[in-house]
């Protein structure tokens, strides 16, 4: 089976500086795979070349066999690549479901009659449908980030790119995230996860692919990386907690 992301020799520069430098690596359809490294690594910018939030310097992007390289945002998002954020953005007047509703209409067509529907399901699926009629500013930190994944279902995404969906969270709170994601894998979408939160990424991802100073520094599963002594060394200099 084809890869559904391909990348070859992915770069990008600012202002001479290279954010992410060379790297390539495959995504299988179906797989939950998470992308590590310290900060500055380049795996939030990697994230933002793929959804089409900024353009490579130079390097490929192909996705489910056809072309994506410098695409935009919006035709990222039609051709079924989106993204969470760190930091959740959502309208923070409108409602849960009005929020929700945008995502339908702005992603990959559904058919009016059934929006009402998918989002009792969307919403039901990571548990905040008792908010449905909440203001988005009222949410708590951690409803925010079931909303922020809420939203990025709402575009029928075969591809879900998520960029720390857990930081900030509670303990209880990054388990509840953790068996979402799971089970968005379950249900057919791809996850490509970026995470600080070593134990959070062990536990749910394979492959994990890592990266330092722009660079991709190695991939393969999970134990096998958090005992690479090259990781170990990007990190902190001695075997991490896992």
């Amino acid at each position: 089976m084809a890869p559904i992301l391909k990348l070859e020799r992915l770069t990008r520069y600012f202002a001479g500086l290279a954010a992410v430098k060379d790297v390539s690596f495959e995504v299988e359809p179906g797989g939950l795979v998470g992308l590590i490294g310290p900060n500055g690594a380049g795996k939030t910018t990697l994230l933002s070349l793929v959804a089409g939030s900024i353009r490579p310097t130079s390097g490929r992007i192909e996705f489910e066999e056809r072309e994506l390289t410098g695409a935009k945002s919006f035709q990222a998002v039609r051709a079924g690549i989106v993204r969470t954020h760190q930091i959740p953005k959502p309208f923070r007047t409108l409602t849960v479901r009005e929020n929700v509703e945008v995502g339908l209409r702005f992603g990959r067509q559904e058919k009016a009659a059934s929006q009402i529907k998918k989002t009792e399901e969307i919403l039901d699926m990571v548990g905040i449908a008792h908010l449905s009629a909440r203001p988005a500013y009222l949410l708590s930190v951690g409803d925010l980030k079931r909303l922020e994944l809420a939203r990025a279902l709402a575009t029928r995404p075969s591809l879900l790119l998520c960029d720390e969906v857990c930081s900030g969270l509670t303990e209880t709170e990054t388990g509840l995230i953790l068996r979402l994601l799971c089970e968005i894998r379950r249900a057919g979408t791809t996850i490509l996860y970026v995470e600080h939160n070593l134990r959070a990424i062990m536990s749910v991802c394979d492959p994990v692919i890592v990266m330092n100073y722009g660079q991709k520094l190695t991939e393969g599963a999970p134990g096998a990386v958090q005992n690479d002594p090259s990781v170990i060394e990007a990190y902190i200099g001695k075997k991490a907690m896992m």
